[in-house]
């Protein structure tokens, strides 16, 4: 519970220096929450790596799962190869949305960041024909 407890509070610290770093345009401190996403996203994507290469753990799961939890009868009757496939298919779901908000929050960072670079072009233009 301890463990919980500071991870929660980690993630809020996290997030909350994403908000701040997006509202006063600081850059650096949106760092910490994209790597958060970059690391979430590897471990989804080892969740559906496992799920892919070892099927049989999804029913071992199911038979571990309490007697009273809701629809385990009727997911357990549904054919292992249509279970798999439905269970790729939503993790597909979620590895494309969260790929979404990294690209969203890569976007902010790379806004921000030049918006504060002082390197800016400068292009003369003159009527000069000559």
């Amino acid at each position: 519970m301890c463990i919980a407890t500071a991870i929660s509070l980690l993630m809020i610290l996290i997030c909350a220096m994403a908000t701040y770093g997006a509202y006063k345009q600081h850059a650096a401190w949106i760092i910490p929450f994209f790597c958060y996403q970059i690391f979430d996203f590897a471990l989804n994507t080892l969740v559906a790596i496992s799920v892919l290469v070892y099927p049989s753990t999804i029913q071992d799961y199911l038979h571990q799962l309490p007697t009273n939890c809701p629809y385990k009868e009727e997911i357990m009757s549904v054919n292992p190869t249509c279970l798999v496939v439905i269970i790729l298919l939503f993790i597909s779901i979620i590895l494309a949305f969260k790929g979404y908000l990294i690209s969203c929050v890569w976007n902010c960072y790379r806004y921000i960041n030049s918006r504060n670079n002082s390197d800016v072009l400068v292009y003369i233009t003159t009527n000069d024909t000559a």
